[in-house]
């Protein structure tokens, strides 16, 4: 188990935990919640030994084997299965000694490397790698990729499949699902909750945080607090115990008065003067109850739109995609990922837009936002129409070197050449001002954005779109970095807000409280989904479960000796065919279509491939049962190459076998 005795942690002069005491249990799945700046990161640091205790004692048993997401950008040309494969330790320290065993005539050495790499699930290891991509959202068209090839989100999206592919007692997950889009998401839940070490999460998803702990730390004023229960237990349990503290001292304060009272009145006369005195002590011995000190809760407002256009605009067959990119040879097509919309989006409208990661959905919301050109088709825009674009990236509408003071001045003057300015005040005290009902006080509207955290970020994007006063919000993935309190801020400034919303997200909370109906981004269109969240996410599972099983059926090569070093994943939900594994798509027909031109072909290799996967797989399975037996070394080391050749073929059949899957899907 994991114990603090009476920590005491400090960053620079900053005491972020003083005498914390606390115990995890092994299994256990603990949420890690607090302010930003409480010191969860901190605490974080210590469990993985970047950070030591200043004071106090801190155990964690030393043979917990760790996994992590690390941080930093990964930068390699590798392909983002061998990336992911290599997160698993273990499998990597049997591959090296296998090597080094190689090199020389230790034939027991050898021996005893092969069976070690063979218990480290060295044959299946690349499927497992697989399985953990495909549910984090990827193609498997993207199996092979390099990991350069993928912008940062994505590349963010492999280390967290690296940590999971990771054997581990210890599993340390800080703000998993920044990155990830709804279906990842719920993929993600299913896996962790079959995760069987200990686990400690940071989030700020409510939901998230819900489905996967049973346990929540949080820290606040420097204390440690255990509470048994998931987050919202939590709330509900601090609320009471907030209650009672409040009642407490309330009734103290009473009796404090009561006391004072008659040491003022009696000490000065001789009679009550012994009376008076040992009032006076027993205040001084008496344990003061701290008054409740409410967290500084931020809340701000969407003004009333200048006006409100019905319908706000109207879409008729318009394409959405990206226009051929510079340097394209002439006559280059443009690339249409969402074709022939029609739809009309009216005043007054909550729309939460759902779909696969890839479908189109930041897209659809760019091009709305005049982002984006649309490919084909015509937008029709209400009179009066006035957008707030919140970019899932930040980056996208603010500039680093600038101070928010900067972005404020710069975004009147834009707004004042347009005739853009509805009554708003314009003065720099005044925008001073506004910037203070967003936290940015004092030298902070100085401060340059590029030194600024995430959420502060996120926070003037907010601050800029109000000023405005839109009457359409977009919001793409507005909640990435924000914490629970400001997240709670925005749902009801949105809850209250008289004009459109559009909203792209996986927060879930979020959704379920502005949104009251929901479009589905997928198949190359947009449709009414007819159902609430509880029902996107039932069809995400039911998808995943029917790709699994029509998977099986196409896939001739048993799986059954896998021995995962992880919990197999629950869901890959894509709903859209487009990012389906081929073999799904072959399973709709147990024939190849005789009118396509070379289907017959493609068939017939891939039942040439089966068969010898087939052969291979058997052959596989039958050396790593003589490998369990009692053998010479010189007889196990030969197995151990056989067994290593047989591996490295049968992977190159997979590969072969998903492209050729792939061609007769087309």
């Amino acid at each position: 188990m994991i114990t603090l005795k009476n920590v005491t942690l400090r960053r620079s002069a900053k005491v972020l935990l003083e005498g914390a005491s606390v115990t995890l249990n092994p299994g256990e799945k603990v949420g890690l919640v607090g302010r930003n700046g409480a010191g969860k990161s901190s605490l974080f640091a210590l469990f993985n030994g970047n950070l030591h205790e200043d004071v106090g004692e801190y155990y964690i048993p030393s043979q917990w084997r760790m996994g992590q997401v690390a941080q930093d950008m990964p930068e390699t040309s590798q392909s983002a299965t061998d990336f992911v494969v290599e997160g698993d330790t273990t499998l990597l320290a049997a591959q090296q000694e296998v090597t080094a065993s190689e090199a020389t005539d230790d034939y027991d050495r050898m021996a005893h490397a092969y069976m070690a790499l063979q218990d480290a699930g060295a044959h299946d290891a690349p499927a497992r790698a697989q399985a953990l991509i495909l549910g984090l959202g990827f193609k498997t068209t993207e199996l092979s990729n390099p990991v350069n090839s993928f912008s940062g989100g994505w590349r963010m999206r492999l280390q967290l499949a690296r940590a999971l592919m990771c054997p581990s007692d210890l599993l340390l997950l800080d703000e998993p699902t920044n990155h990830l889009d709804l279906d990842a998401l719920v993929w993600l839940e299913a896996w962790l909750k079959r995760y069987e070490g200990t686990m400690i999460v940071i989030s700020h998803d409510r939901e998230f945080l819900d489905a996967v702990t049973s346990v929540t730390l949080h820290i606040d004023a420097a204390k440690l607090v255990r509470y048994g229960g998931n987050y919202s237990k939590f709330e509900d349990m601090r609320a009471e115990q907030m209650a009672l503290q409040q009642t407490a001292f309330s009734k103290q304060q009473d009796k404090i008065a009561h006391l004072q009272k008659f040491i003022a009145r009696f000490k000065a006369k001789a009679s009550k003067a012994k009376q008076a005195q040992s009032r006076v002590k027993a205040l001084d011995r008496m344990e003061k109850i701290a008054p409740l000190l409410s967290e500084a809760d931020f809340t701000f407002e969407f003004k009333e739109p200048a006006n409100l256009p019905n319908p706000m605009l109207s879409m008729q067959g318009v394409s959405f995609g990206y226009p051929a990119p510079d340097g394209a040879p002439a006559g280059t097509p443009p690339t249409v990922i969402v074709h022939k919309v029609s739809r009309s989006v009216l005043a007054g409208q909550r729309i939460g837009i759902l779909g696969a990661n890839g479908q189109g959905k930041s897209t659809l919301v760019k091009t709305v936002a005049r982002a984006l050109q649309p490919i084909g088709g015509d937008v029709t825009e209400g009179k009066g129409l006035n957008i707030g674009y919140f970019a899932q990236q930040e980056l996208d509408v603010l500039r680093l070197a600038d101070t928010p003071l900067e972005h404020m001045i710069k975004l009147v003057k834009d707004l004042t050449a347009l005739g853009k300015i509805a009554g708003q005040a314009t003065r720099e005290q005044d925008l001073r001002s506004f910037l203070g009902n967003f936290n940015f006080s004092g030298d902070m509207v100085k401060q340059a954005v590029g030194s600024m955290s995430g959420g502060e970020k996120a926070r003037l994007v907010l601050c800029m779109i109000v000023w405005q006063r839109p009457n359409l919000l977009l919001l793409d993935e507005p909640t990435n970095h924000l914490d629970l309190a400001t997240r709670e801020a925005l749902s009801m400034a949105l809850n209250e807000f008289e004009g459109t919303v559009m909203l792209v997200s996986h927060d879930r909370a979020l959704l379920r409280a502005v949104c009251d109906e929901f479009w589905m981004v997928s198949r190359g269109g947009v449709a009414p989904f007819d159902g609430d969240l509880d029902d996107y996410q039932r069809y995400l599972l039911d998808e995943a479960k029917r790709q699994r099983e029509a998977t099986k059926e196409a896939s001739a090569a048993p799986k059954a000796d896998a021995k995962p070093a992880a919990p197999a994943p629950e869901a890959q939900a894509v709903p859209a065919p487009a990012a389906q594994p081929a073999a799904q798509a072959l399973s709709s027909s147990s024939k190849p279509n005789s009118k396509v031109p070379g289907a017959r072909a493609l068939q017939r290799q891939l039942d040439e491939l089966d068969t010898r996967m087939a052969a291979l797989q058997f052959e596989s399975t039958t050396l790593e049962a003589r490998l369990c037996t009692a053998l010479p070394p010189l007889e196990l080391a030969e197995l151990g190459k056989r067994l290593k050749v047989v591996g490295a073929e049968l992977q190159a059949l997979e590969e072969q076998w998903l492209n050729l899957s792939e061609a007769l899907t087309a």
